[in-house]
């Protein structure tokens, strides 16, 4: 069977901006008949997501990232529809997901290794598996829960950068439905503020490309700042610690500003702000899902039930086309 399928063209470099010639679409096929324990599956969503920055470096610089190979097929989440099983769980039309989907039209996997979906639980949007009832979601309750300390009743205010993205947008809401009773998203553009007040919910949200940053902080957080949900490290990062109160709590989720750059995971930060962390007893502990998979099951079905509920709000973009997938 002749199939279409994303591969790595080239690396950008530890320190490079990946450009879509990084990837090329080819032609490839794949067996016509599935052995005991397979199934054919026909792909209807991948994820892109911004881990996947490292995994086109030789060195991912994580220690549970494998790097893509050259020349060989991209992977990542993804979801399909089973057209064809030998497998004794799965059934033709069965909607079924994996992290390790090929970037590709259609592939034959593991049928043990690959997760059956109930589109009810979502309302149907399937693609919602691979977003805020997906690890994107899980990420975002996980860090509220996990590494934010959020008490009902607490009076705590959350600041949110990259507020507008995927996680961020589902961290500020779940902020709020666990207990904070102000949350502070930072975005880079006016749109992106207006949907994060008028459809998600936030309190207040700044534009970092306009204005002082740590200026409007302070007029909107004038309590000072007890969660912060960090998508973004860097200089943004840097004036809300400044900011943020004794004992309060970092969710180190992202840095994505430093995905480009040869740097640690977590990126240290600079001397003064290290400081502050230190002398306020900020806490900043690397935050990873992975180690949170006991409580997978029930944090989805808290994401689906909020859901259906439309007390969590989904913004995704869709692109048509493996082709431009990259």
């Amino acid at each position: 069977m002749i199939i279409q399928r994303v591969v790595l063209n080239s690396r950008p470099g530890k320190n490079g901006v990946p450009v879509a010639e990084n990837f090329r679409l080819e032609q490839s096929t794949i067996a016509d008949t599935i052995q005991a324990g397979q199934v054919r599956v026909r792909t209807l969503y991948l994820s892109v997501d911004p881990y996947m920055r490292c995994r086109m470096n030789e060195d991912t610089g994580s220690d549970y990232l494998l790097p893509w190979q050259l020349s060989e097929v991209a992977d990542g989440g993804g979801i399909g529809v089973v057209e064809e099983s030998k497998h004794d769980n799965l059934a033709k039309g069965d909607f079924v997901t994996s992290f390790n989907w090929p970037w590709q039209t259609v592939a034959v996997l593991d049928g043990s290794l690959l997760q059956k979906l109930v589109p009810q639980l979502v309302n149907g949007h399937l693609s919602y598996f691979l977003g805020a009832a997906g690890i994107t979601g899980l990420t975002a309750l996980l860090g509220v829960k996990e590494k934010g300390h959020v008490a009902v009743g607490a009076n705590q205010t959350m600041v949110v950068s990259g507020a507008a993205g995927a996680c961020g947008s589902l961290a500020g809401q779940i902020g709020r439905l666990e207990g904070c009773s102000r949350v502070v998203g930072i975005a880079g553009t006016d749109e992106k503020c207006s949907i994060l007040v008028q459809e998600m919910g936030f309190d207040a949200a700044i534009n970092y490309k306009k204005g002082n940053v740590a200026d409007q902080l302070r007029e909107l957080c004038p309590g000072g700042v007890d969660v912060y949900f960090d998508n973004v490290g860097g200089d943004i990062s840097d004036t809300v610690i400044s900011q943020m109160n004794q004992n309060s709590h970092i969710i180190l989720c992202g840095q994505i500003s430093q995905y480009n750059k040869d740097v640690p995971y977590p990126p240290p930060l600079p001397p003064d702000i290290e400081k502050i962390q230190k002398e306020r007893n900020i806490t900043r502990e690397r935050f990873l899902v992975l180690n949170y998979m006991d409580k997978q099951e029930a944090s989805v079905l808290q994401l689906c039930q909020w859901i259906q509920e439309g007390k969590l709000k989904v913004r995704e973009t869709v692109v048509e086309g493996l082709a431009n997938i990259g």
